[in-house]
């Protein structure tokens, strides 16, 4: 440190310890070929508190790329990526403390937390009396992460982009408010001045929400040191960049810093754009108390404009001012509602998501009122025919939450940012929360709520408030009660879901009854129509069963709820009643060409053309689908799929009914129940038919939407008939046949740490038999994958034919009598379709001389890493069949996990039939793994959302 930057270091020490408030002083060096930054740093802290403190914790979040079993880690594991475990070790960064010293140079003792290294304890020297300060000052070296990993961190062109990197105090407000990184971009912190030096290569430049004071240069070290001050900021954020592409656009109301782009837009037009975005902020969200706000690319890029948006730039279908302009007002929503509104953003996270929310809703309806979901396609012709085309572009917001809610899968608002799954976390969330505000919004019509808010934002502008503090503010406005909305809407699961049961025409009178269809106190909004036309408006509330309202006879021809779609209804399909008329009169059915977002008004039904692959029997298969199911999930599906087989030249296809119930707050979460029905080749000129009723219990931890780990009771009764053409080759071992099936499965889908528990038990005419399945995968601290399996089965009686294995369980290549595996050619005993592999029963690679077992078998498969994707794999196990001894078989060999479970190829080398890589037609022995199905595929991306 030189003679100058020692004494402005002095002068702030001195100068904060005198204002007795939270202060900081950092004085970082940037070694960029190390990519490690050192800091001497002096902290304020002030305990506004009544308490009188012994110790205190500061947040050191740098540290939490350290290990692989930090809880940063453990969130890169949850949502499936690999890529913090798979790095090397110099790539993760880490925190080296020196020293952490009073301001009387006496060292204080202090520690991690067990289970949270990224937070440190430090035990004071003296109390912390309420209202007085403590200075410490510590001594430590950072290295800085890749930013691979969460975007903040080191580039691979040696650019810094930095967040949440020096050290900070935690909030203490009755208890210490301390918790760890999850890659969620919420650390708590106390709103501290702040002045930052920062020495740093002569080539690069910072830049930073923080005011500029000064620059010196040091010529012989060709280094720079750049003094950063202000006042109030809980922000951390610092850019240290080459070739920075940050622009500095000066308004009327602040200076907005941002390096967000849209192709084809020019500079001034940026420019404009910007002026009125700042605008908007200021009348809405009140002045801006610094004057410098940044909005990054990094900051939208990891919560950008969902949907249509993300589309590729060459077809997007939103003019490239508007794309641009609501992805500048979105990320400054966020940034100027953070660093203004000092709220716990991991525990109540949901009135600054749904303020941002709820004035992006605003923005549009002021700005773009006339702009559609779907943009331009919504005037292209075809796509115009679509109920999706229709909709208003903040329509989106409703869809998104709803999608979760739909699917069961919805969490209280309340519920902590780290609790909360993907989806919740980055979407369904904030929309509900934005969707909810503008829900009060109407419902108290006698305030204006915008208007409140924005009142609220300027009282409470960089203090400390809590969501409390929010509903006691609108409430002490409103003559009306709003407790529904804190209680029911944002502090539970509840759903909002009425319908309108009954219409009564008496000689002078309608007599109209509402049921609540769930147990809450939430207000409906209830039109009167005439013709479509609205000509009457009330809000109907406190409606607990059924409530029935009586109203004047007049020109009334239909009542509908929530008409306007403010309402985020769980189900908007028994909304409308004619006050004379059918069930048709109500909605009339309505016949439309491919899915598409539900009408209210209609009951839909759907036809979309079927270009299917389903075996090499029947080859591409053409037809239709005639189904209800649309965008949002329903609890009633049903499918009718008639097809032609072009190669079996026959009629094929399938069909299906179920039922879902979602059962809320309890662990058992869903039943669903039905039939379904096919009729299909499963060899040539042979075809079966299968009936399957089933009915399955799921099972989750109902305290816990981010555990992967399920259980599942399925019970079915699997009926298959046959039937064989003139020109048929196989023969029919067995009569037709009927299985009783039940099931238990226990699921765990960890990419870190896998298992799967199997039991399976069939009853037939002709057999009874029991298995177990087991399944363990790992991927070690060393990067190795281990992966286990265990199978073993037992028929409790076996009367089928002793010449036919049909019923037997297999060692390599299961016969699928119950026709649940997506065999290409499952009656092939030759050729690459013989060759496919479905890791089921034995789980055998090599075709052995004992392939079936008609009394028990047991069997274990093992593979682990040799290289990247190439593993060493290894079977044995033991055989018994009826009148024979018990078996022993092995095999070995190579195995390519290129995507597993999905595409996967297995060489085999030595078994029973000895060095198999060296005898005849070894082309034929080698196996393979493919799915060729879309929705499961589609897992690989589902998974880590929800």
């Amino acid at each position: 440190m030189n003679k100058t930057s020692l004494i402005a270091f002095i002068i702030c020490v001195i100068s904060f310890s005198l204002a007795a408030q939270n202060a900081m002083d950092i004085n970082a060096t940037v070694q960029v070929e190390t990519k490690t930054i050192t800091i001497a740093q002096t902290i304020v802290y002030q305990n506004e508190s009544d308490h009188v403190l012994d110790t205190i914790y500061l947040n050191d979040w740098n540290h939490s790329y350290s290990t692989k079993t930090t809880p940063l880690a453990k969130r890169f594991e949850e949502e499936f990526s690999t890529k913090f475990h798979l790095a090397k070790n110099e790539q993760r960064g880490y925190t080296v403390i020196t020293s952490i010293k009073n301001e009387n140079q006496i060292a204080l003792d202090y520690n991690r937390l067990k289970d949270h290294p990224d937070v440190i304890q430090v035990v004071l020297e003296n109390p912390l009396q309420p209202g007085d300060a403590y200075t410490t000052q510590l001594e430590y070296t950072l290295l800085i992460p890749d930013a691979t990993f969460t975007d903040y961190g080191v580039t691979k062109a040696n650019d810094f982009d930095l967040k949440y990197w020096y050290i900070t105090p935690a909030v203490y407000n009755g208890s210490w408010q301390y918790y760890s990184n999850k890659n969620l971009d919420d650390l708590f912190v106390p709103k501290s001045d702040v002045t930052l030096h920062i020495t740093y290569p002569r080539n690069y430049k910072v830049t930073s929400e923080l005011d500029f004071n000064a620059t010196s240069v040091d010529t012989e070290q060709h280094m720079q040191t750049t003094v950063l001050r202000g006042k109030d900021r809980v922000n951390t954020y610092l850019s240290l960049h080459k070739f920075p592409s940050y622009n500095f656009i000066q308004t009327d109301d602040f200076i907005l810093i941002s390096d967000l782009n849209e192709k084809g837009l020019p500079e001034p037009a940026k420019a404009i754009l910007t002026d009125k975005i700042t605008r908007f902020l200021t009348q809405h969200l009140g002045a801006y108390p610094h004057k410098q706000l940044l909005v990054s690319s990094i900051d939208y890029n990891k919560n950008p404009l969902y949907g249509l948006n993300q589309l590729p730039s060459f077809f997007r279908p939103f003019p490239s001012d508007f794309q641009y302009e609501l992805k500048l007002v979105k990320t400054a929503l966020k940034k100027y509602i953070d660093n203004t509104l000092l709220l716990n953003p991991r525990k109540e996270h949901w009135l600054s998501e749904g303020l941002q929310i709820y004035y992006l809703i605003t923005y549009v309806e002021e700005n773009y009122p006339e702009m559609k979901l779907l943009g331009t396609l919504a005037d292209v012709w075809g796509i115009r025919a679509f109920h999706a085309a229709d909709l208003d572009f903040n329509f989106q917001y409703f869809l998104y939450s709803m999608e979760i809610a739909r699917k069961n899968r919805d969490q209280p608002l309340t519920t902590s940012k780290d609790s909360l799954t993907k989806f919740n976390t980055n979407i369904a969330g904030k929309y509900k929360a934005g969707v909810g505000l503008n829900y009060l919004d109407q419902f108290t019509d006698d305030i204006n709520l915008s208007n409140i808010i924005t009142e609220f934002l300027e009282q409470h502008k960089l203090k400390t408030v809590s969501t409390k503090d929010f509903e006691t503010f609108v409430s002490s406005k409103t003559s009306k009660d709003v407790q529904w909305f804190f209680t029911d809407y944002i502090g539970s699961r509840k759903k909002i879901d009425f319908k309108i049961t009954d219409i009564e025409t008496l000689d002078d009178s309608l007599k109209l009854t509402i049921k609540n269809k769930r147990d809450n106190t939430m207000p409906i909004s209830l039109f009167k129509m005439k013709n479509d036309s609205v000509i009457g408006k009330l809000w109907v509330e406190n409606i607990q069963g059924t409530k029935t309202i009586t109203f004047p006879k007049d020109s009334t021809d239909k009542f509908v709820l929530d008409y306007d779609n403010v309402i985020p209804e769980y189900n908007q399909r028994d909304n409308y009643k004619a006050v004379n008329g059918s069930f048709l009169n109500n909605k009339p059915l309505q016949f439309r060409l491919f899915k598409d977002i539900e009408d209210p008004n209609y009951n839909q039904i759907f036809f979309m053309p079927l270009v299917e692959f389903n075996n090499i029997y029947d080859g591409l298969t053409l037809g239709t689908k005639v189904y209800n199911k649309t965008i949002l999930r329903k609890r009633l599906n049903y499918r009718f799929s008639p097809q032609y087989a072009t190669k079996s030249r026959a009629l094929t296809g399938s069909t299906s009914i179920f039922y879902t119930h979602n059962i809320e707050n309890k662990n058992l979460y869903d039943i669903t129940y039905g039939i379904a029905a096919g009729y299909q080749s499963f060899a040539s000129d042979a075809f079966f038919t299968r009936i399957r009723p089933s009915v399955s219990f799921s099972f989750r931890d109902d305290s816990n939407f981010r555990s992967n780990q399920t259980d599942q009771i399925t019970a079915r009764y699997v009926s298959i008939s046959r039937e064989l053409g003139d020109d048929a080759i196989v023969e029919l071992d067995e009569p037709d046949y009927g299985v009783f099936n039940l099931r238990y499965t226990h699921y765990n889908p960890g990419i870190i740490n896998y298992s799967k528990l199997n039991t399976d038990i069939q009853i037939a005419d002709k057999f009874s038999k029991i298995s177990l399945n087991y399944e363990f995968r790992k991927l070690t601290q060393g990067n190795r994958n281990i992966n286990f399996r265990f199978f073993a089965g037992f028929f409790l009686d076996n009367n089928s034919d002793p010449l036919s294995n049909y019923f037997s369980f297999a060692l390599d290549r299961p016969t699928d009598y119950l026709f649940d595996y997506s065999y290409l050619g499952r009656s092939e005993d030759s050729g690459i379709f013989s060759q496919q592999l479905i890791t089921a029963e034995g789980g055998f690679k090599s075709k052995l001389a004992t392939p079936f077992a008609n009394q028990w078998i047991t069997t274990a498969n093992f593979s682990t890493s040799i290289w990247r994707y190439i593993q060493a794999y290894g079977d044995a196990g033991l055989v018994k069949n009826k009148f024979n001894n018990a078996k022993f078989v092995y095999d070995s060999g190579i195995r390519l996990n290129l995507v597993e479970d999905y595409f996967e190829i297995y060489f085999p080398i030595y078994s029973n039939l000895g060095w198999e890589i060296g005898q005849p037609n070894y082309d034929q022995s080698i196996r393979f793994m493919f799915t060729v199905d879309p929705q499961v595929l589609l897992g690989l991306f589902r998974r880590k959302w929800y």
